[in-house]
C-alpha cells in the first residue's frame, strides 16, 4: 500500500495556479497525473467533460442501465413462442373432429356390412363364390363390405395385407374381419357379442356361430376396414 506524500519543491518556487472555474480542467488533470506518477496511487475521481459537463460516473450509470435493458430483451423474446399456442389449438381441434367423423362413418358402414352378411345366412358355400346366392369365406367378407361402400381385395391374405388398421382378439368390434390358421386361409365377419358370420366350407352353409376356444386358438389377426 502506497501513501501519498507531498511533492517537494524548491524555495521560492511559485505555487501552482488554482483553477478559476470548474470548467477549467487542464490544470487539475495535469496535477492529478503528476501526483499519481509520484505516489503510485491512482485517484479514481470523476472527470467532468469541458463541453457537456457530464461525469464519467454518470456515463457508467447510463451504460449499466443500457446493459440491463439489453439483458431484459431476450427474456421478452423467450415469451414470444407462447403466443403460437392458441394458433395451434384450432388445427388440433379440426384434426380431432375429422378423426371422430371418420370413426362414426366407419361404424355405420360396419353395421351395414354385418346386416348384409346376416341376410346371407343359409346360402350355400361355393369355392370362389362372391354372391349373390353362394359364397366362400373371403367372397362373403368382401361382398358385405362392398355393399357398405368399401372395396376390398379378393382373397383373405390380400384383405389382411391391404387393410391398415389391425385389431386383436379382445379388441375386435362389430364389422371387423377375423382371420384364422397359419396362412390366414379363413376369414369371418365379427357380429359382436362373441359371434361371427362366415362361410365355413363346402359341407356347410353361411352361418352365425359362437366364437369358442377352437377359434381363439387358431386366431391369426384381425382388421378394421373403412377407416
Amino acid at each position: 500500500m502506497f501513501s501519498l506524500r507531498p511533492c517537494s519543491r524548491r524555495r521560492g518556487a511559485a505555487r501552482p495556479r488554482q483553477p478559476e472555474s470548474p470548467s477549467d480542467t487542464r490544470w487539475t488533470t495535469a496535477a492529478r497525473e503528476a501526483s499519481t506518477a509520484n505516489s503510485g496511487v491512482i485517484l479514481h475521481t470523476p472527470r467532468i467533460s469541458p463541453k457537456t459537463g457530464v461525469t464519467t460516473a454518470g456515463l457508467a450509470v447510463t451504460t449499466a442501465l443500457g446493459a440491463s435493458l439489453l439483458t431484459a430483451a431476450p427474456a421478452e423474446a423467450a415469451t414470444a413462442p407462447q403466443g403460437a399456442a392458441p394458433a395451434q389449438a384450432p388445427a388440433a381441434k379440426s384434426a380431432a373432429q375429422s378423426a371422430a367423423s371418420r370413426s362414426a362413418k366407419q361404424k355405420k358402414r360396419a353395421a351395414y356390412a354385418v346386416k348384409y352378411a346376416a341376410k346371407q345366412i343359409g346360402d350355400p358355400y361355393r369355392y370362389g363364390g362372391t354372391g349373390p346366392g353362394s359364397w366362400d369365406c373371403s367372397g362373403l367378407a368382401g361382398g358385405a363390405w362392398r355393399k357398405a361402400g368399401v372395396k376390398l381385395p379378393r382373397t383373405s391374405q390380400q384383405i389382411y395385407r391391404a387393410v391398415k388398421k389391425k385389431v386383436s382378439w379382445k379388441g375386435a368390434v362389430k364389422g371387423d374381419l377375423l382371420f384364422f390358421y397359419g396362412g390366414r386361409t379363413h376369414v369371418g365377419i365379427y357380429a359382436g357379442h362373441g359371434y361371427m358370420i362366415h362361410a365355413p366350407n363346402s359341407r356347410s352353409k353361411v352361418k352365425k356361430i359362437k366364437l369358442n376356444s377352437y377359434y381363439k386358438r387358431n386366431f391369426n389377426g384381425g382388421v378394421r376396414p373403412g377407416l
